[in-house]
């Protein structure tokens, strides 16, 4: 007798990620989304996932005094990515922090978008690099690296260093090795625009002068 063949549509295929963001929306409609309730549900994936809640509100207008707060936990929890540690820990403080109830439902209903989007680009690919020790605590630097572009002061930037972000942490909890190089491609991108904007305000002053004389 033959074996019924297994689907191989995209649509057979569930992430975690999505598993996560569903779980997310569901507990939302319940009681109100702290990062601390984030860490709890997803345990490891929780430092992916959490970097991922607070840095996609970077792509979108965002409620005043929250900028520092959300790039500040993001580079914490990469921080300890990049020390090899395993399970997140973040300050009470921070940890409770409740997201505003219509800012949470924007921001999961955002995500969700986002998993459509991932679902089509994104699978487990070049698993023996994706799971390394070393590649671990080298995404969290890369993360903590963009984390201090991204609350850098320069106007208009934000966007850059948090699509790089969002691609090495969706790439990281779904253990994909190829996303994860275009995202260190990204990082060096990133990388390079800070410096020539950089470099253009720090040659600025002394050449605007000669060019209005």
């Amino acid at each position: 007798m033959c074996k019924p063949k297994k689907s191989s549509s995209p649509n057979s295929i569930h992430l975690r990620f999505s598993q996560d963001i569903k779980l997310l929306l569901q507990q939302l409609s319940q009681q109100p989304l702290t990062i601390g309730n984030v860490l709890n549900i997803t345990s490891e994936r929780g430092f992916s996932l959490v970097m991922v809640l607070l840095v996609l509100p970077f792509l979108f207008p965002m409620p005043p005094g929250l900028t520092g707060p959300f790039g500040g936990a993001c580079f914490l929890l990469s921080v300890q990515m990049a020390l090899g540690r395993k399970t997140p820990w973040l300050p009470r403080q921070i940890a409770n922090y409740k997201f505003p109830r219509n800012f949470a439902q924007v921001l999961l209903k955002n995500l969700h978008r986002v998993t459509r989007i991932v679902e089509k680009i994104t699978r487990p690919r070049w698993q023996k690099l994706a799971q390394n020790s070393f590649t671990w605590r080298l995404n969290g630097l890369c993360i903590a690296w963009l984390c201090i572009l991204l609350i850098s002061p320069v106007p208009l930037t934000n966007p850059f260093p948090t699509i790089a972000i969002l691609i090495l942490a969706i790439s990281t909890l779904e253990s994909d090795g190829l996303l994860m190089g275009i995202g260190y491609f990204l990082t060096i991108l990133v990388t390079l625009l800070f410096v020539f904007i950089g470099y253009g305000l720090w040659v600025a002053p002394s050449i605007l002068p000669n060019i209005f004389k």
